[in-house]
């Protein structure tokens, strides 16, 4: 087996044991995309193991500026401190992914190592594209797309948004908890939020309503995502509903449960995401479904929980 062989082999398992059902997705691709898909997630994964270990900022600096380093290193054809290098530089290489997007995602990893305070959204925004829409753009690259003069582009970072956001709402007490508070602070103090409401184990009413309001922005992005189906390759169609399907399939489930994510974590059954999945595969073939289709619009949201 050769050297670039290995790495992918330690992509792929790194990706089926860590990315879970998203790994089903990965595969409705053909084997030389799927392998550059489980590179991009290693890659993507490791980035963020970096800054989630225990440790003192510090030191994680320190690592995240050598495996800064060491990125650059492997995408020069250099020696690579990691197994995973080798598949990624040929991932980078055969879908002229830009470097500057990998760069990025270490950007975003290295905001969350002060547990800094975002004062609009404006200033979320930018997180939000470094950690989230970043890897979308690399994803399309990866999949296949037409830019139609920027709009797939564009497009791409709105669906970042609308994935991270709805991570951000269903991790608020998690990250509370750790210092972390994403919800910009001009927003909780319009709701009148204190940062000690989100690590309480029930929602109150003002954090329910907060939150409310960040789901509603979310399913703005993820409405305004929507066209970018359009402009993907056949080929990638498929991953990119699977995935906006289960985080979509998320926020519905949050809403269901009254934005309450604090009494346990919201997530999906591993069969639904599975069925989401196989629901997707479809458009690889020219069967085109809305990214929306499925989605709980925020007035229907609010009809059936008051009902």
């Amino acid at each position: 087996m050769t050297r670039l062989r290995e790495s992918q082999a330690f992509c792929d398992e790194l990706a089926r044991r860590e990315a879970r059902n998203f790994y089903y997705s990965f595969l409705l691709l053909p084997i030389e995309r799927r392998r550059a898909m489980c590179a991009l997630y290693a890659y993507l994964r490791n980035t963020d193991d970096l800054a989630d270990t225990p440790g003192p900022p510090a030191e994680k600096a320190r690592d995240l500026a050598a495996w800064r380093r060491g990125l650059d290193d492997a995408l020069n054809g250099r020696v690579e401190a990691w197994p995973g290098f080798p598949a990624l530089a040929d991932a980078v290489h055969r879908y002229e992914i830009p470097s500057r997007y990998l760069h990025e995602v270490i950007d975003g990893v290295e905001m969350d190592l002060d547990a800094r305070r975002f004062e609009t959204f404006e200033e979320l925004r930018v997180y939000c594209h470094r950690v989230a829409s970043v890897v979308g753009l690399s994803c399309l690259h990866l999949w296949g797309y037409q830019s139609d003069d920027g709009r797939a582009e564009r497009l791409a970072e709105a669906c970042g948004i609308a994935l991270q956001l709805t991570n951000i709402i269903r991790d608020v007490r998690e990250d509370a908890l750790q210092g972390r508070v994403y919800l910009p602070t001009d927003e909780l103090a319009r709701f009148g939020v204190v940062p000690a409401e989100l690590t309480a184990s029930r929602p109150t009413g003002r954090v329910r309503a907060l939150l409310e309001f960040q789901g509603a922005r979310a399913y703005e992005f993820y409405r305004k995502a929507e066209p970018l189906v359009e402009l993907v390759d056949p080929v990638g169609r498929p991953v990119l509903q699977a995935i906006v399907g289960i985080y979509r399939g998320l926020l519905d489930e949050i809403v269901q449960r009254d934005y309450d994510v604090m009494t346990t974590r919201v997530s999906l059954p591993a069969w639904r995401k599975i069925l989401i999945t196989f629901k997707a595969f479809p458009s690889r073939f020219g069967s085109l479904r809305s990214l929306g289709n499925g989605g709980l619009d925020p007035v229907l949201a609010e009809t059936s929980r008051c009902g």
